[in-house]
């Protein structure tokens, strides 16, 4: 994801919903916040190594709790093929519909997983494949930011590069808390430091910057500043590759916030 969006391709990202409970004795005690998940690239619904662990881990530390995670395709492999060529933004449609259709309720805890950024595509290859190609539409060019602005039909947007929706500004700061999770040896994402919003210093591919000194924090466009500022961001970190986790990290760290 050029990195700056650990929004959708974080190595694992959850944005918490906030909810608002009556505690009256004579009531009984409310259920569980529902849990949505949506894979990211390569990956599946239901695959049970990566997503239906996931599910498997959060069923059995909050009982009674609802997950829906996100089928794509029709078929586990289908939903694989589709994580790769599929348009995100018509993705976005096709989730929201699927999510609609689910019985869950609102509000919801959503977990994200998702790949970084590619560190090898040629800037004119960007043309052909951004409609149809999901890794082209997390690409961001640190040597051509004109061309990666200009361009990218779904980064550059979600990223407020082009300009500021507040929609997605003030959707994005109502959450309670914004988890990300960096995996210190991964080598999927790329910078690694994309996991925490972090990214390439504009003009060269060596040097990341952390998020605080990105101008997407400075000048506050997706009201991360004022997040950070207010506690509602979450960074952690753990030895190990893309989505390499114990169960007892999982535990100790993630099952917490959806409690």
């Amino acid at each position: 994801m050029a990195s700056s969006s650990c929004l959708w391709l974080w190595a694992l990202a959850f944005l918490l919903g906030s909810c608002t409970s009556l505690a009256l004795e004579h009531l009984d005690p409310p259920a569980p916040l529902p849990l949505v998940i949506w894979h990211g690239m390569g990956d599946s619904c239901c695959n049970p190594l990566s997503m239906g662990a996931i599910k498997k881990m959060v069923e059995k530390k909050i009982p009674g709790i609802h997950v829906l995670s996100l089928e794509i395709g029709k078929t586990l492999v289908e939903g694989v093929n589709e994580s790769y060529k599929k348009n995100l933004m018509a993705l976005k449609k096709f989730v929201m519909v699927k999510f609609l259709n689910d019985s869950i309720v609102d509000p919801v805890d959503s977990e994200g997983h998702a790949s970084g950024t590619l560190t090898s595509v040629l800037g004119h290859l960007y043309f052909l494949f951004s409609h149809s190609l999901v890794q082209a539409e997390y690409w961001h060019d640190p040597i051509r930011e004109d061309i990666y602005r200009n361009h990218s039909i779904f980064l550059a947007d979600i990223n407020q590069e082009r300009g500021v929706n507040e929609s997605y500004k003030k959707n994005l700061m109502a959450l309670k808390k914004f988890v990300m999770v960096k995996f210190l040896n991964d080598s999927i994402v790329d910078p690694v430091d994309s996991e925490w919003f972090g990214f390439y210093r504009s003009g060269q591919a060596k040097e990341t910057i952390p998020l605080q000194e990105s101008t997407l924090y400075t000048q506050d466009r997706l009201g991360l500043k004022a997040m950070d500022k207010a506690g509602q961001l979450v960074f952690l970190a753990l030895e190990g590759d893309h989505l390499q986790l114990s169960e007892e990290w999982f535990y100790a760290h993630i099952i917490p916030f959806l409690e």
